[in-house]
């Protein structure tokens, strides 16, 4: 058995759901009751637990990340690693969060979840919490970290690419840290060696908004958007760009979004490879609009995450967008 101290944090989730009497999955089993399903984890370690929360997933946003980050940065130097039971739908975007306002971990942050309740007699849950610690007590665990169906994925990689299968995450190019072959972890990615000392960032800022570009959408939606945002992501076709040209009101209409003082990132709606607005001239327009930032191989759960982070942390534009071009755990290569 280890001598290392694990905290548990249980936010509800899949695999935390019972059926109620109305016949659907909602979160009511308790952390401490989520380790009696798996009673190795008596003899793996040390694991004290708190129930932050007992929600869905689909309910879990900016405040909750807010206030996991508050409870590891309470407990941060009397434990040797953190793990977060988690639903897996918005698991992605909290380990992308959790990178942004926790860097340079010298513990492991590691998040799991399952696709089916550790209520069930068949289930991924036990797997994925018992290799969630089996991770997080190693010798060279690091960062904020997904163990999922054996894998282990920097939370900046992240993403769930399905939405029923047990494989439900995939590290978007970019290497897996690690795996699991049966109770084997096998490394891939060392920790970065010469980190400075961990460092908390409180708050974050949800005035975010993801537009996806559609065929044929007006420019009017960038009017409609300024009272209620402070950045926009601007997923485009293929590589990136802007429809209608540098006459365009599309345009015209990010301009004018930008000279208000607002933050806009061009990304792409597909999931491999990044975007790159130097290669067709529908591209060129929008890279050269004066502080037009891109999302080049960034996740869409980064990209939105690090803006929340960035405009908490400052509001001045020239100074937010110099925050989201610096590397963050991997998030741009």
């Amino acid at each position: 058995m280890s001598t290392k101290k694990i905290l548990l944090l249980a936010t509800g989730g899949t695999i935390a759901c019972k059926p109620t009497s109305r016949g659907v999955l909602a979160p009511a089993i308790s952390a401490e009751e989520l380790l009696q399903f798996v009673p190795e984890l008596a003899g793996l370690c040390r694991i004290d637990t708190m129930q932050l929360y007992d929600l869905d997933s689909t309910n879990i946003g900016p405040e909750h990340w807010c206030g996991m980050a508050k409870a590891i940065q309470d407990h941060y130097h009397a434990y040797d690693g953190f793990v977060i039971a988690h639903g897996t739908d918005t698991m992605a975007y909290t380990a992308a969060a959790l990178s942004y306002m926790i860097q340079n971990p010298d513990k492991p942050i590691v998040l799991t979840g399952s696709q089916k309740s550790i209520y069930n007699r068949d289930t991924d849950a036990r797997n994925n919490l018992l290799h969630a610690f089996a991770y997080a007590v190693s010798e060279g665990a690091w960062g904020v970290q997904i163990v999922f169906n054996n894998l282990v994925i920097l939370g900046t990689r992240a993403r769930k690419v399905r939405s029923k299968s047990l494989n439900a995450f995939s590290s978007i190019d970019y290497p897996e840290t690690a795996v699991f072959r049966d109770d084997r972890l096998i490394r891939f990615l060392p920790a970065p060696e010469h980190q400075p000392p961990v460092q908390f960032a409180a708050g974050m800022d949800p005035a975010v908004f993801v537009l996806r570009l559609v065929p044929g959408m007006g420019a009017q939606i960038f009017e409609a958007l300024k009272p209620f945002y402070h950045a926009v992501v601007i997923e485009g076709f293929g590589v990136g760009g802007l429809p209608g040209g540098e006459k365009g009101p599309l345009l015209q209409a990010v301009r004018d979004w930008l000279a208000s003082g607002r933050l806009a990132v061009f990304s792409t709606q597909v999931q491999h490879e990044g975007s790159d607005l130097s290669v067709y001239e529908v591209g060129r327009i929008a890279r050269d609009l004066p502080g037009a930032l891109e999302a080049r191989d960034m996740t869409p759960e980064a990209v939105v995450t690090k803006l929340m982070w960035v405009l908490a942390q400052t509001t001045t534009p020239d100074a937010a967008r110099q925050l989201f071009e610096v590397p963050v755990q991997h998030d741009l290569l």
